[in-house]
């Protein structure tokens, strides 16, 4: 009798002790984790974390150092000495910004996910909103998959001094004020599309489909606004100006030289986006519409970067551009999507002698014919 008396009290004990080590669990869990991903970051990663520590207890920030050669890895230690419930720092053996991005999305504790580039900020009074309009959807058990916000081209000249600062903004393409989806998204404008600045994800989405970005690559942001949306359902527009993107440093890597150098990069990811999924079929005519929309801008800037290089492998590259972008440069069967039921995309060139990936491929990137390339460049990417 003593001894089941004492095994009952026993094993009563560890069931209160699990119990309660769920309930923490629970209390612990952040609304948002926050991922910064960091590589010789210690000329800006101060300001960075300075207006993403007003968030509180409620947000999870995991400073990821990528390897760094410089006092990176020292900062990101301080940080989590010093705020031991908000930050946590990582550090890893150097794999790129997007490797970066996947350790924070294999280690984040928060119900939403966020990246914050260590060269960037976020708005103090937008802050705020985006964490209260989370806080109230979390307590009305209200299902959302992606939050978007504006986000802000913050340039500033080689002292730092401001020169310019542009929001873009999706007033003209989404419903504001309430819960939405695919069906419901209007056109997006040139130079509007949904960027890594721009959305906050549930993080169970971003775990559930395994996203991983590839190592050592860059511009690796569009294959993770790119990727997801197929299984993103609730969408809701925050219409606030949220994230400050930093530009003017010369060795970012959206600065046009910096791009040109590394366009067997753009080439790389733009092929992994294209074998991401059959857009044919995805059945949603919007959102198929926007992902062969976001895929042929994309490749309309490396077509532009290519001819805008001097050097003899872009020059073969260019040819090779102009082959497939110009029907009257080279002999072959023109086709078209209109052909096979996609209206609206324009004629390009497609090689009988093309495998069938290689050919929609080419029907889904073509080079607008009255678009000046210099032009082009600066709308998209500014």
């Amino acid at each position: 009798m003593y001894i089941i008396t004492l095994y009952g009290i026993c094993t009563g004990k560890f069931a209160l002790q699990h119990m309660l080590l769920g309930y923490r669990k629970v209390f612990m869990m952040k609304l948002l984790t926050i991922t910064v991903p960091s590589y010789n970051s210690e000329a800006y990663l101060d300001r960075c974390m300075a207006t993403l520590l007003p968030g509180g207890d409620e947000v999870e920030i995991l400073i990821v150092d990528d390897g760094s050669t410089d006092r990176t890895a020292e900062i990101a230690d301080e940080y989590e000495r010093k705020y031991p419930n908000i930050v946590r720092a990582i550090h890893k053996e150097n794999g790129g910004h997007g490797d970066a991005v996947t350790t924070g999305i294999r280690n984040a504790t928060g119900l939403f996910f966020k990246v914050v580039d260590s060269d960037d900020s976020l708005a103090p009074e937008a802050y705020k909103q985006v964490l209260d309009f989370l806080r109230r959807i979390v307590k009305k058990n209200h299902e959302l998959d992606m939050l978007i916000s504006n986000f802000v081209y913050d340039r500033h000249d080689e002292n730092g001094d401001v020169l310019r600062q542009k929001s873009i903004d999706y007033r003209k393409t989404l419903p504001r004020g309430r819960f939405f989806s695919w069906k419901e998204i209007g056109k997006f404008q040139t130079g509007h599309y949904l960027l890594m600045h721009a959305v906050i994800y549930r993080t169970s989405l971003l775990k559930g489909i395994n996203l991983t970005l590839p190592k050592h690559t860059f511009y690796v942001d569009n294959i993770y606004v790119y990727k997801p949306f197929p299984y993103v359902r609730v969408m809701y527009y925050l219409d606030v100006d949220f994230y400050m993107y930093y530009t003017g440093r010369e060795d970012q890597s959206v600065n046009q030289q910096v791009m040109m150098k590394r366009i067997d990069q753009q080439d790389r990811v733009n092929r992994i986006i294209f074998d991401a999924f059959d857009l044919e079929k995805i059945s949603n005519k919007k959102l198929r519409s926007y992902l062969y929309s976001y895929l042929q801008i994309m490749c309309t800037v490396t077509t532009v970067h290519y001819a805008l290089i001097n050097t003899e492998d872009s020059k073969q590259k260019k040819e090779y551009s102009d082959e497939v972008m110009k029907p009257n440069r080279r002999p072959g069967r023109q086709k078209t999507l209109r052909d096979e039921g996609n209206i609206g995309l324009r004629p390009t060139l497609v090689r009988e002698s093309d495998d069938l990936n290689t050919q929609k491929l080419r029907r889904i990137c073509p080079l607008p014919q009255r678009t000046k390339r210099r032009g082009l460049v600066d709308e998209v990417m500014q």
